[in-house]
C-alpha cells in the first residue's frame, strides 16, 4: 500500500476472529488492534463474511501485484538484452561500410588512372560490384537502426510509466512525512500542555517548567521567545485579594427594550471560478488600492463598514467605564484591541475600497448605547475617519490609512494611524496603533490569515501602558497557533496584570502579586521575569459564528447586519453603493461593470476638481478635496494629524436634508 493513515491495518496480513455473539477483533498481530461490536450476530456475521472476503481480494492483488513486479523487472533485463544485440549488429554494420567504402574508393581512383583499352570494362565491373556491397550494406545498417528506434519507442511508454509511477510514490511517502511531522509536533505539545505545573490558564504550554531537555530543542528562526513566565501566587494571595474582575462581570440589564428586528441572512456566496494569476501576475510589488480588482476577490462590505465591525465587542468598552481603577479598565482596552481581529481569522475577501466622500453611518443606540460614523476622506492615499459615540460613558475615534503590498507569495497588509479611546468619567485617554495582517497562499493553497506584531496601549492621563505582542505563526512553534499575550505596567513599570489568549478566541487576565528575574536567559540575551498571578479571569470570548456562516463570507452576525437597507441614511452610505448590492445579490457580471462606472466616475470628478484648484492659483494640478463631516487636526496627544469629527451628521438626519452630500454613486 502506497499511502496509508496512522492506524491503518493492512488486510491481506490481518488476522480476523470472532470473540462472541456481537464482538470481533480485527488485529496485524502486532501493536494494531480494532475491538469491534455489531448490533446483531446477523450484523457481525455480515461484517466477518466482508471482511474475509475483502482479505482474500487483498492477497489475491498483493500477489498479482508481485508477479506483475517480478515480470516487469524481467522484461527490462530482456529489453535491455534485445537492445544490446542491436547495438552489437549495428557497430558490425558499421565496420562493413568502412571497409566496403574504402575499397569503392580505391576503385574509383584506380578508373581514373586507367587508359580507354581493353581492361577498361574489368575495372569498370570491379566498381560495380563493390558499389553494390556498400548499398548493401548500407541497406543493412539502415534496416538495423529502424529496429532499434522501433524497439527503443515500443518500451519508451512503458518505461516512462514506470517511472511516473516512482514519482507519485515519492509524493506519496513525502506527505506522509509531512503528517507525520504535525502528529508528532501535536503530541509534543500535548505532552507539554499535560506536564506543565497548575499555574494560571495564562501561562503557555511547557512555559511553567524547566528540563535539561530545552538545550537539545531547536526551534524555528523567526520563533520569539516569551520574555517572561507566569506561576500561581502563595495561597494566602487568593485568599486576601479577590479579583475585581469578578465583581465587575455583572450581568447584562434584563430591561426589555423595543429594538428592530436584524437580518439573520444574506444570499449564499456563487461559485464562480476565476483565474488568479492572470490577474496577479502584473500586480507584484504593486500598491493594492491603485490595482483594479474584480469582485470575485471582494466581500458584499466596504472598508467602511469593515472597521465598523471593530465594534462587535463593545461591551468590553462598557464594563471598562465601569472601572474605578485605571490599570483595571486598561485590561478591558487591551482585551477589546484584541477582539477586533477575531472576525478575521476565516475572512479572505477583500472589502471594497470605499469611494472619496463615502460614509456608512451605524447607529445602535437602542442595543448597545452608540452611534457610529466613518468617512472616506483621502484617497490617494485612501484614508478613512471613524468616530463613535457611546451613552455608557465612551468615545473612540480613529483614522486608518491601508498600505498594502502583494509579494508573489503572500499579502501584507499594513494599517496606518492611531486608534484613540476616551472615557468620559475618569477622562482616561487611551491611544493604539494596529498590526500587521499577512494574507498567505495568494497563488497556491488554501488562504490562511495570520496576525503579527506588537501593540502598545498608552494611558495618556497616568502614563499605565500595555504591552501586547501578537505571535506569528510558526511551523515548528511549541505555543498555540495565535497566540497573544501582554502586560500590564504603571508609569514606573511595575508590572500589575498579565494578559494572554489568542486573537481568534478569548484573552484572560492574571493580577500579578509579584515578580522577579528568572535565571534562563529570554530574548536577545536577557533575563525572563517570572510573575506569581492569581487565578485568570476571562475577559472576552469570541462569539461563535451564525449557522451557514461558511456560505456568506464567514460574516459574522454584526457583519450580516451591515449592509442592510435601512431608511433615512445619507445618500453617501455604503448601503447605497450599488456594485455592492449587486455582488451582495449574486450578481458578479454586473457588479463588475457597475464598480469600473463608478471608479471612472470618481476619476473624472477627481480631474474636474484639480482643474479648478488650477485655475483658481494658476499653479500645480491638486486635489483640494475636504471632508464633509469630520476635519483635519493635530492630535494633542500622539502630536499626529488626524481627522475627528466635527458634528452635524445626526442633526442632519433627524433633519432628513442632504444636499450637501456630493453626488458619489
Amino acid at each position: 500500500m502506497g499511502h496509508t493513515c496512522r492506524g491503518t491495518i493492512n488486510l491481506a496480513t490481518a488476522n480476523i476472529a470472532v470473540e462472541d455473539s456481537c464482538n470481533f477483533v480485527i488485529s496485524n498481530g502486532g501493536a494494531q488492534t480494532y475491538h469491534l461490536k455489531a448490533s446483531s450476530e446477523v450484523e457481525r456475521q455480515r461484517w466477518i463474511t466482508a471482511l474475509e472476503l475483502a482479505k482474500a481480494k487483498a492477497v489475491r492483488m498483493q500477489a498479482e501485484s508481485g508477479q506483475s513486479q517480478l515480470g516487469f523487472t524481467e522484461g527490462v533485463q530482456s529489453t535491455l538484452r534485445t537492445l544490446g544485440s542491436k547495438v552489437e549488429d549495428l557497430s558490425t554494420c558499421n565496420d562493413l561500410i568502412a571497409k566496403h567504402g574504402s575499397a569503392l574508393q580505391r576503385s574509383l581512383s584506380e578508373l581514373e588512372g586507367v587508359k580507354l583499352g581493353g581492361d577498361t570494362s574489368d575495372k569498370i565491373r570491379q566498381v560495380t560490384e563493390r558499389a553494390t556491397l556498400f548499398r548493401i550494406t548500407s541497406n543493412a545498417m539502415i534496416n538495423a537502426c529502424r529496429d532499434f528506434l522501433a524497439l527503443a519507442q515500443a518500451h519508451s511508454k512503458r518505461w516512462q510509466k514506470a517511472l511516473q509511477a516512482e514519482r507519485d510514490q515519492r509524493v506519496r511517502l513525502e506527505e506522509t512525512l509531512e503528517q507525520l511531522a504535525k502528529q508528532h509536533n501535536h503530541l509534543e505539545r500535548a505532552f507539554r500542555g499535560a506536564t506543565v505545573l497548575p499555574a494560571s490558564p495564562s501561562s503557555g504550554p511547557g512555559k511553567g517548567d524547566a528540563s535539561d531537555d530545552d538545550d537539545n530543542e531547536f526551534f524555528d528562526a523567526c520563533e520569539d521567545v516569551q520574555e517572561f513566565i507566569t506561576i500561581p501566587a502563595d495561597p494566602k494571595y487568593h485568599r486576601s485579594s479577590p479579583s475585581p474582575f469578578f465583581l465587575l462581570r455583572s450581568p447584562q440589564s434584563q430591561e426589555v427594550v423595543p429594538v428592530r428586528k436584524r437580518r439573520t441572512r444574506i444570499p449564499d456566496k456563487p461559485n464562480y471560478s476565476l483565474n488568479l494569476w492572470s490577474i496577479m501576475k502584473n500586480c507584484i510589488g504593486k500598491e493594492l488600492s491603485k490595482i483594479p480588482m474584480p469582485v470575485n476577490f471582494n466581500e458584499p462590505i466596504s472598508m467602511l463598514q469593515r472597521l465598523s465591525e471593530d465594534l462587535e465587542y463593545s461591551e468590553l468598552l462598557d464594563r471598562g467605564a465601569k472601572c474605578q481603577s485605571s490599570l483595571e479598565q486598561l485590561c478591558y482596552v487591551a482585551a477589546f484591541t484584541v477582539s477586533s481581529y477575531s472576525t478575521t481569522v476565516h475572512r479572505t475577501g477583500k472589502p471594497f475600497n470605499p469611494l472619496l466622500g463615502e460614509t456608512f453611518e451605524l447607529d445602535r443606540l437602542q442595543e448597545s448605547g452608540y452611534r457610529s460614523l466613518c468617512e472616506q476622506v483621502s484617497h490617494h492615499p485612501p484614508a478613512a475617519a471613524h468616530h463613535v459615540i457611546s451613552e455608557r460613558g465612551w468615545t473612540l475615534r480613529q483614522e486608518i490609512t491601508v498600505a498594502s503590498k502583494f509579494r508573489g507569495k503572500y499579502l501584507s497588509i499594513m494599517p496606518l494611524g492611531s486608534i484613540h479611546c476616551i472615557f468620559d468619567k475618569s477622562n482616561n485617554h487611551y491611544s493604539w496603533k494596529k498590526v500587521t495582517t499577512t494574507v498567505h497562499n495568494i497563488i497556491v493553497g488554501k488562504l490562511w490569515i495570520d496576525q503579527s506584531g506588537e501593540i502598545d496601549v498608552i494611558n495618556h492621563r497616568t502614563g499605565d501602558r500595555c504591552h501586547l505582542k501578537f505571535a506569528p505563526y510558526s511551523y515548528f512553534s511549541r505555543d498555540v497557533a495565535r497566540k497573544v499575550t501582554g502586560v500590564v505596567t504603571d508609569k514606573d513599570g511595575k508590572a500589575h496584570y498579565v494578559l494572554s489568549g489568542t486573537w481568534d478566541e478569548k484573552m484572560e487576565c492574571s493580577r500579578v502579586m509579584q515578580s522577579s528575574r528568572g535565571g534562563e536567559n529570554g530574548t536577545e540575551g536577557r533575563q525572563k521575569t517570572v510573575y506569581q498571578t492569581l487565578k485568570a479571569r476571562e475577559l472576552w470570548r469570541k462569539n461563535p459564528l451564525p449557522e451557514g456562516a461558511e456560505n456568506m463570507y464567514y460574516f459574522t452576525q454584526l457583519a450580516l447586519t451591515l449592509n442592510e437597507q435601512e431608511d433615512g441614511v445619507a445618500p453617501t452610505d455604503s448601503r447605497r453603493r450599488p456594485d455592492q448590492r449587486l455582488m451582495e445579490q449574486g450578481m458578479w457580471d454586473e457588479a463588475n461593470a457597475e464598480k469600473q462606472r463608478l471608479e471612472e466616475k470618481q476619476r473624472s470628478v477627481r480631474r474636474e476638481r484639480e482643474r479648478e484648484a488650477w485655475a483658481k492659483e494658476h499653479g500645480a494640478p491638486q486635489d483640494n478635496y475636504t471632508a464633509l463631516w469630520f476635519e483635519q487636526v493635530v492630535d494633542e496627544a500622539t502630536g499626529e494629524p488626524t481627522h475627528i469629527y466635527k458634528g452635524g451628521y445626526w442633526e442632519t438626519k433627524e433633519q432628513g436634508t442632504w444636499e450637501n452630500c456630493p453626488d458619489i454613486f
